[in-house]
């Protein structure tokens, strides 16, 4: 399959030498036997890695059942419900959520949905027409506390509507025996599906957690799953430098091992979407133990080519990027991966090529890349400040270091040994070379009054720094970028933007609420972010307002304006 061509730029030798050292541990045979000491000698860790490669058989376990999952949509699309509304995070929804993106109809009926966040206002949105809804929970641990949150208040709205029957309106996703499934069975859901337990959330692209979701959308499941065993098979491929999947891992790799660690993805904007899955298993694969690559997805095209990049360029039908910013790159001597993706259906094989790559990336970079060791922290965090919350009836939150025009901002203990006496206005100024900027948002995922706003402040810093930027909405990204930000290496300048929650929305069986919720999700991950001595800044803003962003941007100094 030669529907890829690398441009090495001035990563030649280093890629011959990775592409040399593949075929010497004969990488593709160890891969495919499901060797675990390719990526570890340490039998704990061997042990845990066994238990998450049934990735490489999605293809074929989910072919299996389809004519199963196909007749669940046409049960589901017959039924009268108006809406389907999936609750997930990370793993369990981005997948969908690109499959949404790419393929979803307006018009189509039920409609399909989201719910990803936390916030009050994205949650009384997507609970609008709960009466007449069907919806999936997808977790595959059945503990996250966000699906779980989102379900429980679904189902106080059904059982308030007069429906008795209220897990006749719920489908479950998840893993053999976990709470959720064994829920889901002793109640009388609509239907459960139990995926393979030993494939890690964000490689579960082409099990149930995507597939479900796919044939709710009218998703053409054959062709996408043809295209993607298509892959699989090409990516058995014993030379490394033919292999699609393990050439793009031995390009990231070689890449961040010779320091060009931060990888810009240029995506057409028909298939954008896809960046956001890339990003989830890309940070939370390789960010650990202070190594990892950076994915930098949806950035200005304005931003300049830095010596920390490595590129990758996707072209579907023949159509990508602008070619001036191919031609800058090639000039600033960026490594360059172009892709051709035939058509979007061949959105399975993209899935699974970006697994492999993943995992060679990995074996490189010397690091499991199925585990999230620093997921927990912020998890934990939020739970102690929701104790907390519990027992004294507020969250507790340290005094900002400053208040400017409303805004209260609060620094990281680092950030405040570098800015001295300085105040909020030089927080910018802790961006050095080969360093990174992320905005991190707990507002109202593509709201269309704040969006451009917050996308305005990432294009600006990326431009007028001439810097790797990323942005994200929380809580979203902590199952995702949320592992590099802790665990990979100390090169990011975090800010996280909160504002009070309006229409708040109560949890229910908890003492908080969703805005609660949320705010506890940005602080637990502040406080992360801090005790891992990472340039960060929290600021609080007084409403949900354009001009209160436009105030935050003044107050970084940010002058230049994009058109």
């Amino acid at each position: 399959m030669t529907d890829f061509s690398i441009e090495p730029g001035d990563l030649a030798s280093a890629l011959d030498i990775v592409f040399s050292q593949l075929d010497r541990d004969r990488f593709v045979d160890a891969l495919w036997a499901r060797r675990a000491d390719i990526w570890s000698r340490e039998y704990p860790v061997k042990t845990a890695i066994a238990q998450r490669l049934g990735w490489l058989g999605a293809v074929e376990f989910v072919g299996a059942q389809i004519p199963r999952v196909e007749t669940f949509a046409q049960r589901v699309r017959s039924g009268a419900f108006t809406d389907i509304v999936l609750f997930g995070m990370g793993g369990s929804s981005l997948a969908p959520e690109v499959f949404h993106r790419l393929f979803g109809r307006e018009n189509a009926r039920p409609r399909f949905r989201m719910l990803d966040s936390t916030d009050p206002a994205a949650v009384r949105d997507a609970l609008v027409n709960a009466p007449t809804s069907l919806f999936i929970i997808a977790s595959k641990s059945g503990t996250t506390i966000e699906p779980n949150s989102m379900a429980a208040a679904a189902r106080r709205r059904v059982e308030a509507a007069g429906i008795k029957d209220w897990a006749s309106r719920f489908v479950a996703i998840t893993d053999e025996g976990t709470h959720l499934h064994r829920t889901a069975v002793n109640e009388g859901f609509f239907d459960v599906f139990v995926n393979p337990s030993d494939v890690g959330g964000r490689y579960s692209a082409l099990t149930l957690f995507g597939i479900v979701p796919a044939a709710l959308m009218g998703v053409p499941l054959r062709p996408l799953l043809d295209r993607a065993r298509q892959m699989a098979d090409a990516c058995r491929i014993k030379n490394a430098r033919d292999n699609p999947g393990v050439a793009l891992g031995a390009l990231l790799g070689a890449a961040a091992r010779e320091g060009r660690d931060k990888l810009t993805l240029l995506l057409p904007a028909r298939v954008e979407s896809f960046g956001l899955w890339i990003e989830q298993l890309i940070a939370e694969s390789t960010g650990k133990h202070g190594k990892g690559i950076v994915p930098v997805a949806g950035e200005t095209t304005s931003a300049p080519p830095g010596n920390d990049r490595v590129a990758v360029a996707l072209r579907v039908d023949g159509v990508g990027v602008d070619d001036g910013v191919i031609d800058r790159l090639r000039s600033a001597r960026v490594p360059l991966m172009i892709i051709d993706m035939p058509r979007v259906d061949a959105l399975g094989a993209e899935f699974f090529r970006w697994e492999v790559a993943t995992a060679t990336a990995g074996r490189l970079l010397d690091i499991n890349p199925f585990d999230e060791p620093n997921v927990q922290q912020a998890k934990d965090a939020t739970r102690a400040l929701l104790d907390a919350y519990t027992t004294r009836g507020q969250l507790p939150r340290r005094a900002p270091d400053t208040t400017v025009d409303g805004l209260e901002v609060t620094f990281s203990e680092t950030t405040r040994q570098r800015l001295a006496s300085a105040g909020a206005e030089r927080f910018l100024e802790q961006l050095g070379a080969d360093d990174y900027f992320a905005l991190l948002a707990y507002l109202p995922p593509d709201d269309p009054t704040l969006d451009p706003v917050l996308r305005n402040i990432r294009d600006d810093v990326a431009v007028e720094r001439r810097c790797a930027t990323t942005f994200s909405y929380g809580p979203r990204y902590l199952h995702s970028t949320g592992q590099l930000h802790k665990g990979g290496p100390n090169s990011g300048v975090f800010l996280i933007v909160t504002a009070p929650a309006t229409g708040d929305i109560p949890v229910p069986d908890a003492p908080y609420t969703f805005g609660v919720l949320e705010m506890a999700q940005a602080l637990g991950d502040f406080q992360s972010l801090d005790r891992a001595n990472r340039r960060a800044a929290h600021v609080h803003l007084p409403d949900r307002d354009q001009a209160s962003l436009a105030r935050l941007a003044g107050l970084l100094g940010i002058s230049h304006r994009h058109g």
